[in-house]
């Protein structure tokens, strides 16, 4: 069974918990990070991302604390969001060594004829 290709958003969070549990904030900032800038969630859209994959699965709630007298949540991925995002890392990898592959051929395509 083929899963679907994840959204870029959803493939960027997981990402940004991968190496490490985060708060919402932290995520947003890291994805932005990874992204020199081109991505930037929008706390709506971060927090129903986040909604949406406590739902699905594949992060967990690693704690809850108080700061300045302010719930934080602090996420991490969970065993099934590890390995869905090593199977999406694997899907994206073998998709840009086909692109590298063919841009690195010099014949002329058929269509090309």
């Amino acid at each position: 069974m083929s899963e679907r290709a994840m959204q870029e958003p959803t493939l960027l969070v997981l990402t940004a918990l991968a190496d490490a549990p985060r708060h919402g904030y932290a995520i947003a900032q890291e994805v932005k990070a990874m992204t020199g800038g081109r991505v930037v969630l929008r706390t709506g859209a971060l927090y129903g991302a986040l909604d949406r994959l406590l739902a699905e699965g594949l992060i967990d709630v690693a704690r809850e604390e108080v700061v300045d007298g302010r719930a934080r949540r602090i996420f991490t991925l969970s065993p099934s969001g590890r390995e869905r995002l090593a199977v999406e890392a694997e899907r994206l990898a073998a998709t840009a060594r086909e692109a590298t592959r063919r841009l690195s051929d010099t014949r002329p395509s058929a269509a090309a004829t």
